[in-house]
This record gives structure tokens, C-alpha cells and sequence, in this order.
């Protein structure tokens, strides 16, 4: 399972790096031969794809060793630095992208710069760069959700952007060509501006990736469900997970009689160990804290054990 996952991760990097590659040259060779500077930055936004797709290869590749002394868990949180990468690339994209539109529509206000006129055939490759992009968007966001990759899920949001710059870009050659080559430029800022929201999210959903972060509440609500079939469990305390790529690392605490003695209360942490991970697929490891049911933790609620949970502090942190 986990093989068929890394194929089909390093499928989706090298499939966008092979067409970026093909798409830099094609675009920027007729940007320059067909006086259309829209294209000519589509062909530079390309090449610069191609240099994080490099970069992602390597960590996915990474992120593929095994575990050892110094990672017991693995190395998959070399996913979550890629994504983060990426991300990055994305909000310094749109921000050269939104400066240089806006410098591009001053120039055209102020009167400094004007038209050539684009030879006809740049449109063709500008709508085929759309065509191709849809094809991508749809085609990695199908495998990030069949490898919860944050890596490919980073790489199906920039080949978006990319459709976006390149519609925008089809937009401003074809209005351009008839005599209104300001409406380039301004397209330009507008996308720069979803390109920069997209970049933020990705960022956002990436550094939370790397930090010990609360499980969603579906993920809880999964596992006190789980919890109530397991003989001995008198109440769930607290609940904490961190993510290692694809897998997740459990601590809880359990309340349970305090009657019982250690033997029989090891033998409940273990069987609630066995259920959480024979029931969640991503469980990798689940460490099972136990003491005497209290009568304050009764009855408590999902938000209530969450929220007492990020209270407590994180046991990956250093004392």
C-alpha cells in the first residue's frame, strides 16, 4: 500500500515536470519569436515550475527511506516540507507576478509603453496551455486524494494557478490583438491575487502538517466511538496526534477503574492500542496513558476533551 502511494506520488511530480519542461520551451521560444510578453511570462512562470518540481522530486524521494534509529517514525514529514516549499514558490510567484502587472498597466496608463501586436498563433499555445492545465488540475487532484500527499495536493493547487495564469494570459493576447493591450496586464493582477490566496492556504495546511496539532473532530469523534466497545475504558481525557506524512501517532489518556490492579489495567491500554490500530488505517502508533476514572472527567464532550487536550502540553515538546 504504501509503495502503490509513493508510485503514484512521484507519478504525479514527474508527469508535471516532463509537460513544464516541454511547456517553458514551447512558450517561451514563441513569447520571444511572437512579440507577446503574456506568453513570454507564461514560459518563465513554467521554467520556474520546473525548478521546485526538481526540488519536490528530491524531497518525495526523501521522504521514501525508511525508518531508523535517529526516525523511528520514518522520514514522511520530508512530504510536509515540500509542500511547505512549494508554497512558498507560490506566494513569491503571485507577488512578481502582481508587481509586474501592475508596473505593466502604469506604463500603458502613463503612456510609456505600447503595443506591437502578438502574431496570431501565440493564442493557440496560450489556450493549449489551458487545455493541458484543466487536464492536470483534475488528473493530480485525483491522486492527492488517493495518496493524501501534501505534496501532490500543493502541486494539483499551482497547476490551477497555472490554468488561471494561462486563461488570463489567452484573455489579454486576444483583446490585445484587436487594439486593448492594457487588459493583459490587469487580468494579470487579478489572478496574482487568487495565485497569492492559494499560496497562503498551502503554506498554512503544510506548517500545520508539521507541528503536533490537534486531531479533527471527526478523527476524535472516530476514536471515542471506537473506545466505547473496549471493556474497561470508563472515559476518554485527553487526545492529542501528531502526523508523520500519511501516518498519525496517537497519545490519549483513559480513565478506568481504580480498583484494578497494574497487570489488568496494561491489559485494557493494550487492547484499546490493538483497536486503534487495527480500525485506523493511518495509525501508526498509539501510546495509551492510564489512571483511576474521575468523577470531573464524566461525561465529557468532544470539544471538551479537545480543548483540555491543547491545554496540556505536547509530549514531542522539550522540557
Amino acid at each position: 500500500m504504501t509503495h502503490e502511494r509513493d508510485r503514484k506520488s512521484l507519478h504525479a511530480i514527474n508527469l508535471g515536470l516532463g509537460i513544464n519542461v516541454l511547456l517553458a520551451i514551447v512558450k517561451t521560444t514563441f513569447g520571444i519569436l511572437g512579440h507577446s510578453p503574456a506568453l513570454l511570462a507564461e514560459g518563465i512562470n513554467s521554467t520556474s515550475d520546473v525548478a521546485y518540481y526538481i526540488a519536490a522530486s528530491v524531497l518525495v524521494r526523501m521522504a521514501n527511506k525508511p525508518a531508523d534509529r535517529e526516525h523511528p517514525y520514518g522520514h514522511r514529514q520530508f512530504e510536509s516540507i515540500g509542500s511547505l516549499l512549494i508554497g512558498s514558490f507560490i506566494v513569491a510567484t503571485a507577488v512578481a507576478v502582481f508587481w509586474d502587472a501592475i508596473d505593466k498597466v502604469w506604463d500603458f496608463v502613463d503612456g510609456v509603453a505600447a503595443s506591437q501586436g502578438s502574431h496570431p498563433f501565440v493564442l493557440w499555445v496560450a489556450l493549449a496551455t489551458v487545455a493541458i492545465k484543466i487536464f492536470l488540475t483534475r488528473y493530480v487532484r485525483r491522486l492527492g486524494r488517493e495518496t493524501q500527499n501534501p505534496v501532490v495536493d500543493a502541486l494539483a493547487y499551482d497547476h490551477r494557478n497555472d490554468l488561471f495564469s494561462a486563461s488570463a494570459a489567452s484573455v489579454g493576447i486576444f483583446l490585445g490583438q484587436r487594439g486593448l493591450p492594457w487588459v493583459d496586464p490587469l487580468a494579470g493582477a487579478l489572478v496574482a491575487l487568487l495565485i497569492l490566496r492559494t499560496g497562503i492556504f498551502v503554506l498554512r495546511e503544510s506548517s500545520s502538517a508539521l507541528m503536533g496539532v490537534i486531531p479533527a473532530r471527526t478523527l476524535a469523534e472516530r476514536i471515542a466511538a471506537l473506545l466505547k466497545d473496549v471493556n474497561g475504558v470508563k472515559q476518554l481525557e485527553e487526545l492529542q496526534a501528531h502526523r508523520f506524512g500519511p501516518h498519525i501517532v496517537l497519545t490519549l489518556t483513559i480513565g478506568i477503574d481504580g480498583a484494578l490492579s497494574v497487570y489488568e489495567g496494561d491489559d485494557i491500554a493494550s487492547r484499546v492500542e490493538e483497536t486503534l490500530l487495527h480500525s485506523i488505517p493511518n495509525v501508526r502508533r498509539a501510546h495509551v496513558h492510564y489512571h483511576p476514572a474521575e468523577e470531573e472527567h464524566a461525561g465529557l464532550t468532544i470539544d471538551e476533551i479537545l480543548d483540555q487536550s491543547r491545554r496540556q502540553k505536547s509530549p514531542y515538546q522539550k522540557t
